[in-house]
């Protein structure tokens, strides 16, 4: 009888003991097994960004099931979290995205070098958008020829380098870790076999470079890229005077609407009117299809161009001068019919 009443009294100490445990189980549980999101989120840690500001950007962008569990885990094992670009999955716990933070778990960035890439301020533009790395930092080293210097290039032939393309890095990258990455790519292009093939048309690594951006500014069209490129090493090779539209237009950053015969007697020596061979530095930053245009030219006997009357993009090609004139005023006359229309 005695047994059964401290039974009966120690009852409710046990059922609480047994309801604290279960709770603890599973909070155990949850917080480490269960998924704890209802939405995949992209997130950006800032070296200012304080733990509550990036507690709240999880819950507005991740939306958790239980906002108790991430708060439990982010007090418990992230007291900071490390600046970076996180990629939470809706399939992850609690856990994870608090060890994640505090570790510095990033996910890489793709650092999208594309498009038309002709201006500093177009380089520093696609930098500072993708990367933590502000736009001042880049800006500068973009005219820090010392800073540079480490990369092989300096503040009038930083093209030279950038090769379009996608790059992972981390977010968090320095203005040097992306600018190490650059080289390295640039670098790792330039194979042995393809400096032989610069060997072979007369020209040094860097001058394709210079021959490219020229190419990249006649012509959107990658067909056309290789027809070009031995317009122009066929003017080189017979001692022609390049004459080519791109690098006046670079001359006038890229503000003519139309090349006029005024803007050919600008003294530059960008002016490949007035001085025979190549520009002193690339123009833009030219694409690999156009570095692969130049080292591997199509054959053939053209050293005149201009824009088809089709006004498609495309040109036509002619080995005479007459036969070019004869294009260009066909060019001329649908201009000018559109033009009236």
């Amino acid at each position: 009888m005695k047994t059964r009443k401290i039974l009966l009294a120690a009852l409710p100490v046990l059922l609480l003991l047994a309801a604290a445990a279960a709770y603890f189980a599973g909070s155990w549980y949850i917080d480490r097994y269960r998924p704890n999101f209802t939405r995949d989120y992209v997130l950006y840690v800032y070296p200012d960004s304080s733990p509550e500001s990036v507690r709240d950007s999880i819950v507005r962008g991740a939306a958790p099931r239980s906002l108790r569990s991430l708060d439990r885990m982010l007090r418990k094992e992230c007291s900071q979290p490390k600046p970076g670009r996180y990629v939470i999955d809706r399939k992850v716990p609690s856990v994870y995205v608090a060890r994640m933070l505090r570790l510095g778990w990033q996910t890489p960035q793709t650092l999208a070098l594309s498009g038309t890439i002709r201006s500093r301020e177009r380089v520093v533009k696609l930098i500072s958008r993708q990367m933590m790395v502000d736009s001042t930092t880049v800006d500068n080293a973009l005219r820090d020829n010392d800073f540079l210097a480490k990369y092989g290039v300096d503040s009038t032939d930083f093209f030279t380098i950038i090769l379009p393309d996608n790059y992972q890095l981390w977010w968090t990258a320095s203005i040097d870790e992306i600018f190490a990455r650059l080289r390295s790519e640039y670098d790792a292009f330039w194979t042995e076999e393809r400096v032989e093939k610069a060997r072979l048309q007369g020209l040094t690594p860097y001058e394709v470079s210079i021959l490219a951006s020229i190419v990249q500014g006649e012509t959107r069209r990658e067909e056309e890229y290789p027809v070009i490129a031995a317009v122009y090493l066929n003017r080189l090779h017979r001692g022609m005077k390049l004459q080519a539209d791109p690098t006046i237009c670079y001359i006038y950053g890229y503000t003519l609407n139309r090349v006029l015969r005024k803007h050919l007697e600008a003294e530059s020596p960008y002016n490949t009117y007035k001085y025979a061979g190549l520009p002193p530095t690339p123009i833009n930053a030219p694409s690999k299809a156009c570095l692969e245009a130049v080292l591997n030219p199509d054959s053939h006997d053209y050293i005149f161009f201009c824009a088809s009357p089709a006004f498609d993009g495309s040109h036509r090609f002619a080995v005479s001068y007459s036969e070019h004139m004869k294009n260009a005023r066909e060019f001329q006359r649908a201009l000018n019919a559109r033009n009236r229309r």
